[in-house]
């Protein structure tokens, strides 16, 4: 699904651009960045982008840099403040503005922020318009005006409606509901709709102060979560990640439920024809797709990729193992909360302890630290090996060796039947990619 453009961008990873904001992200960048996406949209009427954020400390530098470049082409900026990542598209679809940027580094630290855009069809911007806009950065620009810079109001509320809109016949009175914010973007959205469809909700990482976004909280640090939810006191669990549109459940019990049975519940409840996943998927949720007569479309990892096949194929549902969970029927981009919210109607007052929509293969991942991401394209060694092992797995299980979109990493999976043969599989790909990669 990744096209031949994604070779030729430097700046643009899998999600936008991101790293160290004041380093590589530097103000400087940004403003470029924003004024060559908003060159490319630019006609005889001023483009507008809305530009939204998640709660980094970092955020209103970034912002007020995108705003001068979106102005220095001769745009309109409208200052959506913080916000979910999925409320651009749908601001996209409700106003009609010609470009969104949402300034995130999602699950990532506090330290790193990042910049990505949506189009005016309010989907992410292909490889190719990336690497466009990488082209644009040095090019000479004469913008035909100086644009605006201005506050865009009720930009929280309209994201609310939206949701409160799709499941108005969701009624949640009697849960009790345990939210984990992230202390990101949706720490006042998330809580708000549970009340609105009438569940009692706590809430932990809901207190941004600029530099707690994700730490020790949020999809990718679960255990105050799980410690809570097994302590008793409430029905179910979610984690929301620091920009809002990725999300984790977990049961009574403290038992997580990942992207993968999350998806899998979804699909059933929906009786959708196909659904998108990545190549991360666990082998367990293919097989449950086949036994309910559902099609199975594989990308490389990135929503942006689920999207594209879902698009193609004219599909509602898709996303990925870490929780980015599309439903196209309600917005083009993984949802946190809506994702959540979709679970409660899929279980449809049942409770998710009992969910019996896959059974999961073990699996084993390791991240593992190297010089080069991309060296391991050709790593000849370490391929044969992986050829090997997958080789021993063939319809038992599977063996996946990938490197990370935006980090120095290789990430090395292994699912078996049994979770001792993933470890020890993972265990000798793992020393031989620390042998030739590091």
């Amino acid at each position: 699904m990744a096209t031949a453009a994604a070779a030729t961008r430097k700046l643009f990873g899998t999600d936008g651009v991101r790293g160290v904001a004041g380093e590589f992200l530097s103000a400087d960048l940004a403003l470029a960045l924003a004024r060559a996406a908003t060159s490319r949209v630019q006609g005889e009427q001023p483009a507008r982008v809305l530009v939204i954020r998640d709660t980094r400390e970092s955020g209103e530098m970034l912002e007020a840099a995108v705003a001068a470049g979106i102005a220095a082409a001769g745009g309109d900026a409208l200052l959506g403040g913080i916000l979910p990542t999925p409320g651009a598209p749908l601001l996209i679809e409700r106003y009609g503005f010609d470009l969104a940027a949402v300034l995130s580094a999602s699950h990532n630290p506090y330290e790193d922020n990042g910049i990505k855009f949506f189009g005016g069809d309010a989907f992410k911007l292909s490889d190719a318009t990336e690497a466009e806009i990488e082209a644009r950065i040095a090019a000479p620009m004469a913008a035909p005006r100086i644009g605006r810079v201005r506050r865009f109001h009720g930009a929280l509320e309209d994201y609310l409606r939206a949701l409160h809109e799709r499941f108005a016949g969701l009624d949640l009175r009697g849960l009790r509901v345990l939210l984990d914010c992230a202390n990101g973007a949706t720490y006042e959205a998330g809580p708000e709709i549970f009340r609105r469809l009438g569940a009692h909700v706590d809430v932990i990482g809901a207190a941004p102060d600029g530099r707690n976004i994700n730490a020790g909280c949020g999809s990718t640090h679960l255990d105050t979560l799980r410690e809570a939810m097994a302590g008793g006191g409430h029905d179910v669990g979610f984690a929301l990640d620091g920009d809002g549109d990725r999300v984790l459940a977990v049961d009574r019990t403290g038992t997580v439920a990942d992207g993968d049975e999350l998806i899998a519940l979804a699909a059933k409840h929906l009786s959708v024809e196909g659904v998108a996943v990545t190549v991360m998927t666990n082998y367990g949720f293919h097989a449950a797709m086949k036994e309910l007569g559902i099609e199975v479309a594989t990308t490389p990892v990135g929503d942006r990729y689920v999207l594209e096949a879902l698009r193609e194929r004219g599909w509602r549902l898709g996303g990925e193992q870490s929780g980015h969970i599309i439903d196209m029927g309600f917005v083009p981009s993984g949802d946190g909360i809506a994702a959540a919210l979709l679970t409660m109607e899929a279980l449809g007052g049942g409770d998710l302890r009992d969910r019996h929509a896959m059974e999961k293969l073990p699996q084993t991942l390791v991240n593992v630290r190297v010089r080069d991401r991309m060296v391991l394209q050709s790593a000849t060694v370490v391929h044969e090996a992986v050829e090997r092992e997958s080789a021993a797995l063939d319809g038992r299980g599977r063996v996946l060796l990938r490197p990370s979109g935006t980090e120095p990493l290789v990430r090395v999976m292994v699912e078996a039947p049994t979770a001792d043969e993933a470890a020890v599989v993972c265990e000798r790909l793992v020393a031989l990619v620390e042998s030739e990669l590091t």
